[in-house]
């Protein structure tokens, strides 16, 4: 736990760089000046209002399996408030953006290194109305629930993404569990390409690699998505 730092996902990915993260390493902060969410952009919590974290795996799978990983993530954030408000209605926006009543309350970012994946998540627990970077956001303590321990949300996250994942390594099938919890699937969607370029079209599956295809086969690997309908 560290108080204050710029990004705990650059501070992990240069402890990965220089040699000296360990598989399972994981970095919280209270509070973080230059947070970084997908495609580049930036976005910042009041202190203590969300809980933010950043870990370290080595996968054993083949590479060209990791881009299931991060919606392994986002599954394990959907268990973990599900197991904790059971009423509460959550969802995943492809690839890994936590809804509540269709609002965001969290964001994965997974960022691939030479023989692993560093996994950042950044939840909103406490942040009031006024404290939401945009109005399509929301946190849990906005949407009533009563457990917003962050600490405890921590463990909770971090163990079910354990137990996910080592099924996961060991061939058991999750794509049917993430499918039953996406809202992007059967919604028209528009797709912001990394590259500037966007495309349209309506959300078929997901494949077994974590893309996302369109009902006219083509496949998106990144990107930013947007709900038409």
């Amino acid at each position: 736990m560290v108080e204050l730092t710029g990004s705990t996902q650059n501070d992990l990915l240069q402890l990965v760089e220089s040699n000296i993260a360990l598989d399972g390493q994981v970095i919280v902060t209270e509070f973080q000046s230059n947070g970084r969410g997908r495609l580049d952009r930036t976005f910042e919590a009041p202190a203590k209002s969300a809980l933010l974290f950043s870990f370290y795996i080595k996968p054993r799978k083949q590479k060209s399996e990791w881009g299931f990983i991060p919606l392994i993530a986002g599954l394990s954030l959907v268990r973990a408030i599900s197991t904790i408000d059971t009423a509460m209605n959550v969802s995943l926006k492809w690839p890994n953006d936590l809804l509540i009543n269709e609002k965001k309350c969290a964001g994965i970012i997974a960022q691939t290194t030479t023989e692993g994946i560093v996994l950042g998540i950044g939840l909103n627990v406490s942040m009031t109305s006024a404290e939401l970077p945009v109005p399509t956001a929301t946190s849990l303590a906005i949407e009533g629930s009563k457990f917003v321990e962050r600490n405890s949300l921590l463990s909770q996250v971090l163990n079910i993404f354990a137990e996910l994942f080592e099924a996961w390594e060991e061939g058991f099938e999750l794509l049917s569990e993430y499918s039953d919890v996406s809202s992007t699937i059967g919604k028209k969607v528009r797709v912001e390409l990394p590259g500037g370029e966007s495309l349209e079209g309506t959300v078929a599956r997901i494949s077994p690699t974590g893309e996302l295809v369109l009902d006219d086969g083509r496949h998106v690997s990144a990107g930013d998505v947007i709900h038409l309908r």
